[in-house]
């Protein structure tokens, strides 16, 4: 039987993520990324560990059926593979920093400036919607040395929590555009590989929908059950049981978490009690 072949980061911000993502998946996976490549155990796949900028060129030359790297080199390298989703970690973002000590006086401070970068086919591409002239100082890693060694005035660079800016003097001034991680494949993928990625994808979708929605129980007087069900819907509807006590019901659905606090007040003013939320394993729809 085939193995699809999927390329993550060797090391580095998404590298861990990936190999936590297979795992909740349920792929079995031995010895890490200590080597070049792994075999699952109990799942046709095979791991290759590369460097994430060139992720890109091996799955467009069908090294790799699939990958899984930032948006942001997928932009940059502008290779021909398809981006089939994104994959739920890894968010930063590309943006213009400066000097701490420099005012900002808009996007045409950068007029006339030479910025170090290692992202150069993007920040053309932006100046250039933006009538910029500037000098591009392409360099791999440690751009944030840049501005302080007197290689550039200021930088193009990834940015997560902005304290690596802090630490080197910069200030970020400018977000060129948002990233996070993606799940790439080839043009050419046989029909048979196809099935596995479709495999994959399933699980890949039931531990995302898993990461993003709560698990919710509460208590509820019978009389308020219809207007706090409205509030959670739930994947189809809420299930309502009887307690023991009468006039009052168990509610049990599913929320967004990102919309739990948004509604955690009129849960409350409704007569909700003993709200629990629990986190969801899996969740298959």
């Amino acid at each position: 039987m085939s193995k699809l072949k999927i390329a993550i980061q060797k090391s580095g911000r998404l590298s861990e993520k990936s190999l936590e993502l297979l795992q909740e998946c349920g792929i079995k996976i031995s010895n890490g990324n200590q080597k070049l490549k792994t075999v699952s155990s109990n799942f046709p796949i095979e791991i290759l560990f590369l460097r994430d900028d060139d992720i890109p060129q091996y799955v467009e030359q069908n090294v790799a059926d699939i990958g899984i790297l930032g948006e942001n080199e997928v932009w940059e390298k502008n290779r021909k593979v398809e981006t089939i989703r994104k994959v739920g970690f890894g968010n930063c973002r590309l943006a213009l920093a400066i000097p701490k000590d420099e005012i900002y006086t808009g996007i045409s401070y950068f007029n006339n400036k030479k910025i170090a970068t290692s992202y150069p086919k993007i920040l053309t591409k932006f100046c250039q919607e933006n009538h910029l002239n500037v000098e591009i100082e392409e360099i791999s890693g440690s751009v944030e040395i840049a501005p302080g060694i007197g290689l550039a005035n200021c930088i193009f660079d990834i940015v997560s929590t902005g304290s690596t800016l802090l630490m080197n003097g910069l200030k970020e001034v400018e977000t060129v555009a948002n990233s996070e991680a993606v799940l790439i494949k080839s043009h050419n993928l046989s029909g048979e590989k196809q099935k596995i990625l479709d495999k994959l994808l399933f699980r890949i979708q039931s531990v995302i929908y898993s990461h993003e929605n709560k698990y919710i129980l509460l208590n509820a007087p019978n009389e308020k059950v219809k207007d706090i069900i409205s509030l959670l819907p739930g994947m189809k509807s809420p299930t309502v049981l009887p307690l023991a006590e009468n006039g009052w019901s168990s509610i049990h659905s599913v929320i967004k978490e990102d919309e739990f606090w948004d509604i955690i007040d009129l849960l409350k003013e409704m007569g909700a009690q003993g709200i629990l939320v629990v986190p969801i394993e899996k969740m298959i729809l």
